[in-house]
């Protein structure tokens, strides 16, 4: 479990578990495997009307949750079942201690709850002398290893059957095969008489039902049942989150659930409790049943605004399914108790920041996580500000101050990048690469070729490259992005003679700046306010649209500009309306063909920039664009799976970009592909980095700069 460190000291954590062959061959399996298992899974859905169901039905939850508990603890209590509210996780821990006391148990059984992960109740109970023993075999798993679980709903992903059937061996005294049937098997006769000896059984819940006073549990063993049914004792444990109105109301969540999580149609056990079972063996032939409500913050968080839609989650796990962070490092360094992009919001609020500060500053912001999610969260727009309240508290380091302070300062900014371009000489060699890598980067950043600063912006060469459109269809202001402006103006360029070609009256505001991601990526969220608010008044001009060549600048401009600035500031929804990523101004406004281009049909594969697929929905475009174009379209399996660039992710976590590198490129080059095009110059500057580091064998280039290539003389 991760517990307060400097970025340092994680960094070298995330080293061991990159260097981890097996967690990383495990990972990879399931990352590959898990698209096309859900994807089968939902095959005939609607799964953006089941996701807002989920949300709908959600979200009245959350806004009643004081009268949900008061119906369900009147259903339940008539139903003969004790309901009890804990405010913290200590007390939980203490009402369940109290019940095994009263009841005179020893022994105790579990079913999977990551609700008792985060009150640690096996280390409070077994402070009393008390057995507990976990029946979820992933869990039992990790228990006997004495280690948290590494995925909510498969705790033991990262362990092979090696090292599971050494364990078995240990614990039985008996060399076990590393069969997998075999070692379920040991598990069952070891688990078998702990059901039979127990005194108390302990439950989560998946959902509470108010109108009945029924909860529910989603398994794929039938452990939960046995746990819930035999001992004498039953003491479920279930946030307040997970109450809801109606048995309607918890099928919404059911029918997203294990298909999200694992792929499967329906899980194997969705069991239902309405009250104590008799039982012949309790106090005047009755089971005793109770329910421990855990608060823990969730109440508060009910109240804010922004962070109530993280009590929607439904813990299918998904958002560590589809992480690119994930695969490289595993669930023990991709979160505390929770996993995954939702672990690392749970942890901040439930386990404090000392323990969140560094995790937060992990998301590389691809936005994987948003995409698939259940419930509808905005994970990525959450990480982020959680990584600036903490900043708030603790205070900003000074280079991120300092790069804020350049940033706010237009002027300042350019003139800083000008004067580095000069500085870079004795680095470059003459090339349009930093050859000769300062020693303290060196170590860590030499995975990449990275990009010299151009000997002459975009914007000082603007006014001769212009061209003259005698009748413009659209009249558009170009958002370049700092990237594109100094380091490869050549992209711009290309744009600019596509864009002539089909008669665009381009102007390029002199004002305009860094879109400010980078300021949001280092948790500088003020600066970054200040920034898109002097990008608005830049492009105030009388424009058709915006465009811009940069995913994450689109993204970015439309998404983040009208959140940072309120959604009282109507220049900010105006700005970002006009706002179009390069391939889909070309496609859905002008609805370029392929009479504009040479056919010579090249071999061409895609990187689909996260911002671009995912932030903006803009995935057929480039596609289309590459055949209208005249090349040969070659998918890529992963063509939408993150480079590793992230921004400032890069320089952060070094480590972990370049496993993700290696991985494109290496899918990228499966495809005999003769250019690997993007929409994206922070993607270039990692693929092109890493290409040319490599010998890859194939181009990497913007798709501006392919298409300009076939344009008609």
């Amino acid at each position: 479990m991760q517990h307060a460190k400097n970025l340092s000291e994680y960094n070298k954590e995330l080293r061991e578990a990159l260097d981890n062959t097996f967690l990383r061959g495990a990972m990879d399996k399931f990352a590959t495997a898990y698209p096309v298992g859900r994807a089968n899974a939902f095959s005939g859905y609607d799964i953006d009307s089941l996701v807002q169901e989920v949300v709908q039905s959600k979200d009245a939850a959350i806004g009643q949750l004081d009268t949900l508990y008061a119906d369900f603890k009147a259903k339940a209590e008539a139903n003969g079942v004790h309901v009890h509210l804990a405010k913290t996780g200590d007390e939980a821990n203490e009402i369940i201690a109290r019940i095994a006391k009263d009841n005179g148990c020893k022994k105790i059984v579990k079913s999977k709850s990551m609700t008792a992960e985060e009150t640690l109740l096996n280390h409070r109970l077994e402070e009393d002398g008390l057995e507990i023993t976990e029946t979820d075999l992933g869990e039992w798993i990790i228990q006997l290893r004495h280690e948290g679980p590494s995925h909510m709903v498969m705790p033991a992903i990262h362990l092979s059957r090696y090292q599971v059937a050494e364990l078995f061996s240990q614990v039985t005294q008996q060399d076990q095969s590393s069969d997998i049937q075999r070692l379920v098997k040991v598990a069952r006769r070891e688990l078998r008489q702990k059901y039979a000896d127990a005194d108390m059984g302990i439950s989560g819940a998946n959902f509470a039902i108010a109108e009945t006073g029924t909860i529910g549990i989603v398994t794929n063993e039938g452990n939960a049942r046995l746990v819930t049914t035999l001992p004498r004792v039953h003491v479920a444990l279930a946030g307040i989150e997970k109450l809801c109105s109606t048995l309607e109301d918890a099928l919404k969540s059911l029918r997203v659930l294990t298909k999200n999580a694992t792929g499967q149609a329906l899980t194997s056990y969705v069991t239902w409790i309405s009250g104590a079972n008799e039982c012949q063996t309790g106090p005047n032939g009755k089971k005793e049943m109770h329910i421990v409500f855990l608060d823990n913050g969730r109440s508060e968080l009910a109240k804010d605004p922004l962070f109530s839609q993280v009590l929607r989650c439904v813990r299918c796990g998904a958002c560590a399914n589809v992480c690119p962070v994930y695969r490289m490092v595993g669930g023990h360094q991709m979160g505390h108790i929770y996993i995954g992009a939702i672990g690392l919001i749970l942890t901040y609020f439930f386990h404090g920041k000392e323990k969140a500060k560094n995790l937060v500053q992990n998301c590389i912001n691809c936005e994987a996580c948003k995409h698939i999610c259940a419930a509808g969260i905005d994970l990525p727009r959450l990480i982020k500000e959680i990584h600036a309240r903490i900043l708030d508290e603790d205070g900003h380091p000074l280079p991120s101050l300092l790069l804020a302070k350049l940033m706010k300062n237009r002027k300042l900014f350019h003139s800083f990048l000008r004067m580095a371009q000069t500085a870079q000489r004795p680095l470059t060699g003459g090339t349009q690469y930093i050859r000769h890598l300062p020693q303290i980067f060196a170590k860590d950043h030499g995975f990449k070729a990275l990009p010299a600063i151009a000997a002459k912006p975009f914007r000082d060469r603007f006014a001769e490259l212009k061209p003259h459109v005698a009748a413009p269809r659209y009249r558009i202001a170009l958002f370049s992005g700092c990237v594109q402006d100094f380091v490869y103006p050549e992209q711009l360029e290309a744009a600019l003679k596509v864009l002539a070609a089909h008669d665009v009256d381009v102007d390029f505001p002199m004002d305009q700046s860094c879109c400010g991601l980078p300021l949001q990526m280092m948790g500088e969220k003020k600066a970054c306010a200040d920034v898109a608010s002097q990008n608005i008044a830049a492009m105030a001009g009388e424009y058709d649209y915006i465009i811009t060549l940069c995913a994450s600048c689109a993204s970015h401009l439309t998404h983040n500009y009208p959140f940072l600035l309120g959604e009282h500031d109507s220049s900010a929804k105006a700005f970002a309306a006009k706002v179009l990523p390069f391939s889909a101004f070309l496609v859905d406004v002008l609805g370029v063909d392929a009479d504009k281009f040479t056919q010579n049909h090249d071999r061409a594969t895609l990187h689909a920039p996260c911002h671009l697929c995912r932030g903006m929905g803009v995935v057929e475009q480039p596609r289309k664009l590459l055949t209208i174009g005249g090349y040969e379209y070659a998918p890529a399996d992963q063509e939408q799976v993150c480079c590793g660039f992230g921004g400032t992710y890069s320089a952060k976590f070094p480590g972990i970009s370049e496993e993700i590198l290696k991985h494109k490129l290496t899918d990228a080059g499966r495809t005999g592909a003769d250019v690997l095009v993007t929409e994206c110059p922070g993607c270039i500057m990692q693929l092109r980095g890493g290409a040319e580091k490599n010998k890859a064998g194939f181009e990497v280039r913007h798709i501006a700069e392919v298409l300009a290539d076939h344009l008609k003389k």
